[in-house]
């Protein structure tokens, strides 16, 4: 089986949101690459980025497709020359649609709870499950994912909520000029550390009541429960 390849968190901070904000303030003036020409270069770095992330892919993630058509929606905002208050609706409906589909997976077979933070790529879920078996915890154990699912969908309901607040904000120029492009790098710019760092934190916090709950479930710390390989004694 061939290994994932890891990403780099710092080549893509640059290529989603440093280099796209510098070229949309620096470099969409008229003596440069002008505002439809700036646009289209800034977008270009996430738009490749995320496609080559796909392909290299065997199982294509709903959250990347997702992110793609976000930056295609950002587009032809900018190229149609839409009112802002559309980029707004925009930036708020695709994490309030992730919240949404988390919330709703809960009564499904498959919550997203389990492929965002509860996964076997990041959990030793079999050695979790086998320990909640022997103790007959499993139930318990199950309530309290219900409850991380919850947590987790309001964090998307949170950066939903930013997301408009920040576009309503900053983005009053009309959408195709060069003001539009500087203040879409500002937005872009000042999401990371508003929106992005506080999201994390959040579900850091979800993955943080999960280790409690294996810890006092399953008996398991969470250095025993994560999956470092096919090194744990069963």
């Amino acid at each position: 089986m061939t290994p994932t390849k890891k990403s780099n968190p710092l080549l893509e901070l640059l290529i989603n949101i440093v280099i796209p904000s510098v070229i949309l303030m620096k470099f969409s003036g008229e003596q440069d690459l002008g505002a439809v020409g700036g646009l289209l270069v800034a977008l270009a770095f996430p738009l490749g980025w995320g496609t080559f992330e796909l392909l290299g892919r065997s199982k294509v993630s709903f959250l990347s497709v997702l992110g793609l058509v976000s930056i295609l929606l950002t587009g032809g905002i900018g190229l149609l020359q839409l009112d802002t208050q559309w980029l707004a609706v925009k930036e708020a409906a695709i994490p309030a649609l992730i919240g949404v589909a988390v919330l709703v997976s809960t009564r499904t077979r498959y919550p997203l709870v389990k492929t965002l933070l509860y996964n076997p790529t990041l959990i030793d879920v079999a050695r979790v499950q086998q320990h909640l078996d022997a103790r007959g915890t499993t139930r318990d154990f199950e309530a309290r994912l219900q409850n991380a699912t919850y947590m987790l969908g309001g964090t998307f309901f949170f950066s939903a909520a930013m997301n408009f607040f920040l576009a309503t904000w900053i983005v009053t120029s009309p959408a195709g000029s060069e003001a539009f492009n500087a203040e879409l790098g500002r937005l872009t710019l000042l999401s990371y550390p508003m929106i992005a760092l506080p999201s994390m934190l959040m579900m850091l916090g979800a993955l943080y009541y999960l280790a409690r709950a294996t810890r006092e479930l399953a008996g398991l710390k969470l250095t025993e429960a994560l999956k470092v390989g096919d090194t744990h004694p069963q």
